[in-house]
């Protein structure tokens, strides 16, 4: 199958910072010869007056209302931890 966008596949992969054989360099080149065809399938497409949607539903967040509420004392948060010191939860040392 010929190109039909000329595509320097090489350029493409120095500007990745990839190093590529010639197989994949043939490889590469026809699929995104193949993803710009898509693009110039889609783009003969009239879409006046269609807004732009990231999901093919409509997606609405279900927000509580933002309302001060008490919080926990420090000794409410500290009641179920395993191990305290003073006024802190403690933990195992992580070294990595």
């Amino acid at each position: 199958m010929p190109a039909v966008h000329q595509i320097d596949i090489h350029h493409v992969a120095t500007l990745a910072r990839l190093t590529l054989s010639e197989d994949e360099a043939v490889r590469y080149a026809a699929q995104l010869d193949g993803i710009l065809t898509y693009i110039d399938t889609l783009t003969r497409y009239n879409l006046d007056g269609v807004e732009p949607t990231a999901h093919a539903m409509p997606v609405y967040d279900v927000l509580r209302a933002d309302e001060v509420r008490p919080g926990f004392t420090q000794d409410q948060a500290l009641s179920n931890a395993p191990k305290r010191t003073a006024d802190q939860f403690q933990i195992s040392k992580v070294i990595e």
